[in-house]
């Protein structure tokens, strides 16, 4: 009998899990967010800025940045692997996508602290 190697096999129920996750908080955020939006006194910079000056909508603006990167990424990984059959291809754009990924997660970062 031959055993069959199944490359990848263990972490489909992770990003299953994670995609789940991540899709809940980031849906959760999105109605949190529009809440304190449309609650805003006036829409200008100052009421802008207050809403982000306190640590915990910061902070989970920035988990929310975090949540679409690693949604993004699973999805986006899971798309090269099925459809990009050349292994150097393949690698190249996982490469691409992780690099754009983490530096827009820095962006965001840079931008949620400079407030």
């Amino acid at each position: 009998m031959v055993k069959r190697l199944v490359v990848g096999a263990g972490y489909g129920l992770r990003d299953w899990l994670g995609q789940r996750a991540t899709g809940a908080y980031m849906a959760l955020y999105t109605i949190i967010f529009a809440f304190s939006a449309l609650t805003l006194p006036k829409m200008d910079h100052e009421h802008w800025s207050a809403l982000f000056s306190g640590g915990l909508m910061r902070f989970l603006t920035f988990l929310f940045f975090m949540s679409l990167a690693y949604h993004a990424w699973v999805g986006v990984r899971d798309i090269w692997m099925d459809y990009v059959k050349p292994l150097g291809l393949r690698l190249a754009l996982h490469l691409v996508t992780l690099f754009l990924l983490v530096g827009y997660a820095g962006w965001a970062a840079k931008i949620l602290w400079r407030l």
